[in-house]
């Protein structure tokens, strides 16, 4: 039989990374591709024991739940969002399957095909295949250190009228980037004067490097989340484990009801099972303590990984020092295209992300992602030498 595949798959791109990593199956990789935790780190046996008080209250524990989400998850949330300055009830959250289904949900809730959405660029790339699904035009805003360029984000605004806008402003994927201060009030004040929605991703806003630091998610600035401009989503994927599967959006009652709706229609529910461990886990781990050790690790790490590439002297070799997060943006010298540079690197054992994907519009091809959580100590250095052998052979072509 001959089948029909809809316009919507046709159009997603597959992973240029996974492609050439099926290339290679059954050779030894060190990879700074993924975004992945250290498993090392994860909380095995607080995590174990937590799902064993879960099963303790009887068989209850695996019957259908809330599509919103386990309540006393959700009320959990709501106390750790308020020591960050928001402020929420549970009937404006909803528990979703991972962060990536609430971005999917917020989608298909506030867009039409044929909408424009605006995004930073580069931006996450996943979301670029979130918006490809739902048929919407994205369209990229300039964007630079401190995050969007404003004059950039009103021409878009004022040219498009879109549907929403979608940022992660602390430390981005792929960039690693915190927006200003004065950046995020300036998205917040023009998303306002046109009428538009801000989805706020926030995945790795707890893993800050300095816990001093301070940066206040838009959804703390609006103050609001009845009838605001903010959707916030969040995750336990970067701060527990990604297996729970557990992520979140906040915003307007109105619109996560109209989540709800949408929810049901996809997978009635996420796992309970999930929230009510990590609900378990809330109420006897010490989580931000847990939270602090993860993040000084990763700060280990990616001070490491700088030093490896500082000591390689490459000449137009730049990047700017993540505060937190997971990921290192370079960008290579003029004319090493990293799409290519990979296939090479994959050869000699170690593997990264391409840059050119995360591109919304006009890709600049040589940049390059590199995940430093999920590597340290010997195993790293090993990875950047097979890296910079890539690297120094491309130069010496040039």
């Amino acid at each position: 039989m001959e089948y029909r595949v809809s316009e919507r798959i046709g159009q997603l791109h597959s992973s240029a990374v996974r492609d050439i990593l099926k290339l290679t199956q059954g050779k030894e990789i060190i990879s700074f591709a993924g975004g992945l935790p250290a498993e090392e780190l994860f909380p095995l046996e607080a995590v174990r024991d937590a799902a064993a008080r879960v099963f303790e209250k009887g068989s209850d524990s695996l019957q259908y739940g809330l599509t919103e989400g386990f309540m006393p998850l959700r009320e959990q949330l709501c106390v750790r969002m308020a020591a960050k300055g928001m402020s929420v009830d549970p009937d404006q959250m909803i528990l979703t399957t991972g962060s990536q289904q609430a971005l999917d949900l917020l989608s298909r809730v506030l867009t039409n095909p044929g909408d424009v959405v605006l995004v930073e660029n580069p931006t996450y790339l996943s979301s670029l295949q979130v918006f490809s699904m739902h048929g919407v035009t994205v369209v990229p805003v300039e964007s630079d250190k401190d995050g969007m360029v404003m004059a950039s984000l009103e021409e878009q605004l004022r040219l498009h009228r879109p549907a929403m806008v979608y940022v992660v402003p602390t430390f981005g994927n792929p960039t690693g980037r915190v927006w200003s201060l004065e950046r995020r009030q300036g998205l917040l004040a023009l998303c306002r004067q046109y009428s538009v929605p801000i989805l706020e991703d926030d995945p790795y806003g707890d893993i800050r490097f300095d816990e001093k630091a301070d940066f206040p998610t838009l959804f703390s600035l609006e103050g609001e989340a009845d009838g605001g401009v903010v959707f916030y989503m969040g995750s336990f994927s970067k701060t527990v484990a990604p297996a729970l599967r557990t992520g979140w959006a906040m915003g307007d009652r109105g619109i996560i009801r109209n989540l709800a709706k949408a929810k049901q229609a996809s997978d009635l529910h996420s796992s309970t099972l999930d929230q009510q461990t990590l609900s378990e886990l809330l109420a006897h781990f010490p989580l931000d303590e847990h939270i602090r050790r993860v993040s000084a690790a990763y700060g280990q790490r990616m001070r490491q990984m700088e030093q490896l590439l500082q000591q390689r002297n490459w000449q137009d070799l730049t990047w700017v020092q993540p505060q937190g997060g997971m990921f290192l943006w370079l960008e290579l010298p003029e004319g090493l295209d990293a799409e290519a540079l990979l296939r090479a690197a994959v050869m000699k054992g170690v593997a990264f992300v391409p840059g050119a994907p995360f591109f919304a519009g006009v890709p600049k091809r040589n940049t390059a992602r590199m995940n430093f959580t999920y590597t340290e100590g010997e195993r790293m250095r090993l990875g950047i030498e097979r890296f910079a052998e890539a690297v120094d052979e491309f130069l010496a072509r040039c």
